[in-house]
């Protein structure tokens, strides 16, 4: 296959005009048949220049590797090349048989596809899930946002697909992995239901409302292949033996039940507090990590389109998302996390008396607003006051939640950026009103943080809007508090994946090892690989 990259067309484009364009840029004659699959997506909209798609393609001329060879080099153009992708490729080369059925606690990403890859290679996984189906949860996700009446048990954060089922399904990731992982999930993701543009697009995202669907397929798929899942049913404890894990006991609506296992897969999820506690009592080595806290900010969607693609149709474009960062005078990182183009604003509490926010999109994003966090990294340091403690985070974390649900009686706390710098409560919205899910209410945010990270976000809010004008509008609304944005723990592993207790597997975002969706379900396979690297089932 020939790699032809920058191929440029117009925003209002068929595949034809890609296909005329790598004729074009290959110097193909019109009758030459030729194939090709598109690999990347991306649009360049710099200020000054007319928008375009561009794309990378893989073209297949029907010819053998030498000629292909020969014809790139004959061409001369650094934007034609041959590929080289591999496809991933799971290695059993375990020899020592398990006695038990590998079990899973956790179906977030990471638990899902370490599920999915045992269950592909016959080692019938047991996955336990404390929350309910994906679609039971839907409705009581839906309900909570209704009448404001929590299940700690099934929300936003606990139950099938993890958080990242009710924040937009974002599939973009930084991590680097030439051993195919990356694509290995993007193509079980559409194997299951998602659109096959999640393949290319630059920076793919399946929506809220689909990944429901999903996630039924791919459970179904993995009861095919011999796995089992328990919903509602949390692991609270383990026991060892020559410091060994040998069972695990979960709790159920039929009860305490104990399962033995020699394998324990540990992808429980950030929020899973009562389970760190758990392994802290059971001696499991973790140790404190940093992480980062902040707000959620609304613009117009249409402001942030304007700014991002210059005046461009919007016609044929997506809605715009934005990156932003910046280094403070102290060395503290500020800046955008989970950016939900046409989203909302989500009230995602999982504990009594405790409010977290998150943002969503829907698959079209289609909503009236932008939102993003804007948040500032904290380190152990920050949080010191809590003592020495691997959980002294979560100490953090609760009290920030703490206070925002009392200052909100449990709903969502507001204020108006230009308020919020001033220090008073706002009494209504600007421009543009608020789109959330769950109801909300004005308050004086600047209660909400420690003084050094309040000042930290005015100053980091200030300064994007030198890179997106309007980010600092006094009516930008401002939401609290974003406290779940990664795991303030790390649960500790070797290079085979195991922590000292041997046999417990710590993956995903949950054990400090991931940050969003991708990465979580990667570090799932590399949780599965090491299993297979040591044993058959």
């Amino acid at each position: 296959m020939i790699r032809v990259q920058q191929i440029r067309v117009p925003l209002n484009h068929s595949r034809d005009n890609i296909e005329h364009k790598i004729r074009k840029i290959l110097n193909l004659k019109k009758d030459r048949e030729f194939t090709f699959e598109i690999q990347k997506q991306s649009i360049d909209a710099r200020r000054g220049k007319e928008a375009v798609y561009v794309y990378t393609a893989d073209a297949d001329l029907g010819m053998r590797p030498e000629k292909e060879k020969k014809f790139v080099e004959k061409i001369h153009n650094n934007n034609i090349m041959l590929t080289n992708d591999k496809p991933y490729h799971f290695s059993q080369t375990g020899t020592a048989s398990l006695r038990h059925r590998p079990v899973i606690a956790g179906s977030g990403p990471a638990g899902m596809f370490c599920a999915y890859l045992l269950a592909l290679h016959g080692y019938h996984p047991v996955i336990l899930e404390r929350g309910k189906t994906a679609e039971e949860r839907r409705q009581d996700v839906e309900q909570f946002w209704k009448d404001g009446i929590l299940n700690p048990g099934s929300n936003v954060q606990f139950g099938e697909g993890g958080a990242g089922t009710f924040s937009d399904g974002k599939l973009n990731t930084l991590v680097k992995d030439p051993s195919g992982r990356n694509r290995f999930v993007l193509e079980t993701f559409v194997r299951f239901g998602a659109d096959s543009s999640i393949l290319y697009v630059n920076k793919p995202h399946i929506g809220t409302d689909m990944l429901t669907g999903i996630l039924e397929n791919m459970r179904e798929e993995i009861i095919r292949l011999g796995g089992t899942f328990y919903f509602e049913t949390c692991l609270t404890d383990f026991e060892v033996k020559n410091d060994r894990v040998c069972s695990v006991t979960v709790e159920s609506p039929m009860g305490r039940q104990q399962i033995p296992a020699d394998v324990l897969i540990l992808a429980i999820g950030h929020s899973a507090r009562d389970t760190y506690e758990m392994l802290l009592q059971k001696q499991v080595p973790m140790q404190a990590k940093a992480f980062a806290v902040g707000l959620r900010i609304e613009h117009p969607q249409s402001m942030i389109n304007e700014l991002q693609y210059h005046g461009a149709d919007m016609r044929y474009l997506p809605a715009a998302s934005y990156k932003v960062s910046a280094s403070m005078p102290d060395g503290r990182g500020v800046y955008s996390f989970c950016m939900c183009p046409g989203g909302y604003v989500v009230n995602a509490s999982s504990e009594e008396g405790r409010l977290a926010i998150n943002g969503m999109s829907y698959h079209k994003r289609d909503g009236k607003n932008a939102n993003s966090a804007v948040i500032a990294a904290v380190t152990p340091q920050d949080y010191a006051r809590f003592g020495d403690s691997p959980l002294a985070g979560i100490a953090f974390q609760r009290e920030l939640e703490e206070r925002a649900f009392k200052l909100g009686n449990g709903k969502i706390v507001q204020q108006l950026y230009g308020d919020y710098k001033e220090g008073r409560i706002s009494s209504g919205y600007g421009d543009f009103a608020s789109q959330t899910k769950g109801e909300s209410t004005f308050a004086d945010l600047n209660t909400l943080l420690p003084q050094e990270l309040g000042q930290a976000l005015i100053a980091g809010m200030e300064r994007f809007d030198t890179y997106i004008h309007g980010f600092n509008r006094p009516d930008a609304i401002l939401s609290g508090i974003e406290s779940r944005t990664s795991s303030p723990v790390r649960i500790l592993r070797d290079e085979q994946f195991q922590s000292a207790v041997r046999g417990i597997f710590p993956c995903g975002e949950g054990a400090g090892y991931a940050g969003g969706i991708m990465s979580a379900a990667m570090d799932g396979m590399k949780a599965a690989e090491a299993i297979g690297a040591l044993w058959r089932f």
